[in-house]
């Protein structure tokens, strides 16, 4: 008799229930976890780190090559800007609405002696369009820009689309460097579970019971929005645009989710949800498109972390947002997601861009700092699932368009 293997999600869930028992165990300790343990988790996340710019690079340029059409390219990306766009606002707008009814729960915290200094605080759109540009070929993966990498392989892609117009050539070559770089993938997530614990164990370890404390009111809210948001709009996208029961779909999603939660890494997780998208219906073509872009410019609950934070810090500070505010929190959450870098703690940097564009001083990210790792790892499942969905989506979509002529 063959011995059934274990399923990777269960694998992974595992995992993440032995890291929070011995993170806990270790509270004492954490010294231990931070550094016996955690350098392995690093040395995970660096693999994928390293796969993920040249997987990113071929399979936007094998998608690109096997439409073999630059306006089913054209559609597909409309499409996939449209519903990011459309779920991002939906996003930050329930983390205000939620926010300002829990407002009278978030306790009073002292404002003073804030010392917090963002890395970035200013958003500036030319600067952001001539960032997405690359000036040299290499040097997007050395830095890892995903935006760039994703604009190099575009413009080759559509290179040799218009050679293939001409002249019949056959793009093989892509198509088996794009497949080496999945096998390569495949062969890293074997090692999900032990860079799951690894991960996740030190966090909990160094916050301890306090991340329980006096913030939780505010956690609470995020997640409930991040809960409110996945079930309520991707649930309904999935079902009514992609033909997927909700249920499945989640389901499916699973594995990503978890590994999304430990790492707090977009990017980081794309290997993985490229997989469960595709064992959910995604055509390849358009999950190899879709997700690496949803990867770099979809950050739903980034959206949703800055809504609820920015009222957050408003209330400790006495004061109450307008509508018009609000309104420009929307905006400028839904802007600056384009251009964020996918990895961890990105969304402090955003934060610090949407407090500035309605006057609320930036020292008040002080205030949720301590708790920024624990907001960024649920924020991160949903900003996966959100590409996931628009994957499925898009996907349904164009088989239905195709269908049709």
């Amino acid at each position: 008799m063959t011995k059934k293997k274990m399923a990777l999600s269960t694998q992974i869930f595992i995992a993440l229930i032995i890291a929070i028992i011995a993170g806990v165990a270790l509270t004492a300790r954490p010294e231990i976890a931070t550094t016996y343990i955690k350098p392995f988790g690093t040395i995970f996340l660096n693999l994928i780190k390293w796969i993920v710019c040249p997987l990113v690079f071929f399979s936007i340029m094998a998608g690109v090559i096997s439409m073999r059409d630059i306006k089913k390219v054209g559609v597909i990306g409309g499409r996939t800007v449209v519903y990011y766009m459309c779920t991002t606002a939906f996003a930050v707008a329930i983390g205000l609405i939620f926010a300002n009814l829990f407002k009278g729960v978030f306790p009073v915290l002292s404002t003073t002696d804030l010392s917090f200094e963002p890395s970035a605080t200013s958003v500036n759109f030319m600067d952001t369009l001539v960032g997405i540009f690359p000036s040299n070929f290499l040097q997007p993966f050395v830095e890892a820009n995903m935006l760039q990498i994703i604009v190099a392989a575009l413009i080759i892609g559509f290179a040799m689309i218009m050679i293939n117009e001409r002249q019949e050539m056959d793009f093989k070559a892509i198509n088996t460097v794009n497949d080496i770089c999945m096998k390569a993938m495949e062969m890293i997530l074997k090692f999900s579970p032990v860079g799951v614990f690894c991960l996740l164990c030190p966090v909990v370890a160094e916050n301890g019971p306090q991340i329980l404390g006096s913030l939780a009111k505010v956690l609470f809210v995020g997640y409930l929005c991040y809960t409110i948001h996945a079930i309520v709009v991707y649930s309904t996208a999935v079902s009514t645009l992609g033909n997927l029961s909700s249920i499945k779909f989640f389901k499916g999603m699973l594995p990503a989710m978890m590994m999304a939660f430990s790492s707090a890494s977009s990017v980081g997780t794309l290997p993985l949800n490229i997989e469960c998208s595709e064992k959910l219906g995604a055509d390849k073509e358009v999950a190899s498109f879709v997700l690496p872009l949803g990867a770099t410019i979809n950050m739903d609950g980034t959206a949703i972390y800055q809504g609820v934070c920015s009222v957050f810090i408003a209330s400790c500070f006495g004061i109450d947002l307008t509508f018009s505010q609000m309104l420009t929190i929307v905006l400028t959450a839904t802007l600056a997601s384009i251009g964020t870098a996918g990895v961890p703690g990105a969304g402090m940097v955003m934060l610090a861009m949407v407090l500035q564009s309605v006057g609320l001083p930036v020292e008040g990210i002080a205030l949720v700092a301590g708790v920024d790792r624990i907001f960024d790892m649920g924020r991160t499942v949903v900003n996966i699932t959100g590409d996931s969905s628009c994957a499925i989506v898009v996907s349904a979509m164009q088989r239905r368009r195709e269908s049709k002529k």
